[in-house]
């Protein structure tokens, strides 16, 4: 909050998810994106969740044993999925889920990284928008 006050331009934030509950998560999550889009901050988020990335970044960097292993898009990043679980991190759950859905024949786009966005295709594929 004292950092908040001082209206930085720039926000670092470690880790600020792990350990909440998913309404807590959801809670901070979003006071981040208002933070972002409404005071107009850049923010660089540190994180393990493949999931929290899906959900806030525009760019990528993946860092392994302090050098930068990859960095791009959200979706170049996402597309790499053996190279990330080389390096101990892997796609979003969700990601997971829709590609053996596409294994399966359903018709669904490869960029779905958020569940929100799953659900808004497959409501799509079934003929009933949101």
């Amino acid at each position: 909050a004292g950092v908040l006050a001082m209206q930085p331009e720039v926000l670092i934030l470690d880790e600020p998810a792990a350990g909440l509950d998913p309404h807590g998560r959801n809670e901070i999550l979003s006071r981040i994106e208002y933070m972002h889009k409404e005071k107009n901050m850049s923010i660089i988020l540190v994180s393990h969740s493949m999931e929290d990335i899906a959900r806030m970044a525009e760019r990528v960097i993946v860092m392994k044993d302090g050098k930068i292993a990859a960095e791009g898009s959200v979706h170049d990043i996402f597309k790499m999925g053996d190279a990330l679980k080389e390096i101990n991190l892997d796609v979003p759950q969700i990601k997971r889920l829709t590609d053996e859905l596409r294994k399966r024949g359903y018709n669904l786009p490869e960029d779905i990284y958020t569940v929100e966005k799953a659900h808004e295709e497959i409501l799509k594929l079934f003929g009933r928008e949101n």
